[in-house]
């Protein structure tokens, strides 16, 4: 990985444009060939980025300091240098990737193997779904054949449904499987996870954990 502070500006040309004004910056170029551009507020969102796969060119001559960064679709994100104020590469390794809670990885497995719990006429593409950002829990394809990214936890708060939206902001560029919905799945919903869940047009679903199972309730039934 290389980190990259510099007081740059950023143009983005592409489907749209965008104008990012001279500021001091943190540019990330990782090994996979993604770069994204950070300030020093939004959490760990980017202003701007173009996922792999890309090629960054650093320009010379009159062009020196002028980064030009290109996707398969033609896209460019061109980075302006002012000043660089630091400029390092770190070697990071493979990453051994996240440790799911036992329950969610469970209930992962639980729900992939019974994806008609979600809807009927739903079919599993794959769980563990790889993007530049990590893993999508399932990806799978609803009875009319869009695809649906389905995201799972034990205890769904406001940080889950953040999580899932950046995947579907990702998912969404490509066209081979745009447009994606959302699915946050979880065995129990904060109202306010399900309240911005909802505001951005993510569907919610509860799961009952012993039911995925095929446990029997053992209360009494009147029915």
């Amino acid at each position: 990985m290389r980190l990259v502070i510099a007081r740059c500006s950023v143009d983005y040309a592409g489907r749209l444009t965008a104008h990012l004004p001279s500021a001091p910056r943190l540019i990330l170029v990782k090994a996979d060939g993604s770069v994204s551009i950070h300030a020093d507020d939004r959490a760990y969102k980017p202003l701007n980025w173009m996922s792999p796969p890309c090629t960054l060119k650093e320009g010379s001559g009159d062009d020196e300091g002028t980064w030009t960064v290109v996707n398969k679709g033609g896209e460019k994100l061109i980075i302006t240098m002012e000043e660089i104020l630091h400029d390092s590469s770190h070697e990071l390794g493979v990453d051994p990737g996240l440790i799911k809670d036992g329950v969610e990885a469970h209930l992962q497995e639980l729900l992939a193997d019974r994806i008609e719990t979600l809807g009927e006429g739903y079919t599993l593409i794959r769980r563990e779904y790889p993007t530049a950002i990590g893993p999508v829990d399932i990806l799978c394809r609803d009875a009319d054949g869009g695809t649906v990214a389905v995201e799972i936890k034990r205890r769904g708060e406001i940080d889950g449904v953040e999580q899932l939206t950046r995947y579907l902001e990702l998912l969404n560029r490509d066209p081979h499987l745009a447009p994606v919905k959302g699915v946050f799945a979880a065995q129990e919903i904060k109202p306010q996870a399900r309240v911005l869940a909802t505001d951005r047009g993510i569907s919610c679903t509860v799961l009952d954990y012993d039911a995925l199972r095929g446990i029997e309730d053992d209360k009494l039934r009147l029915f």
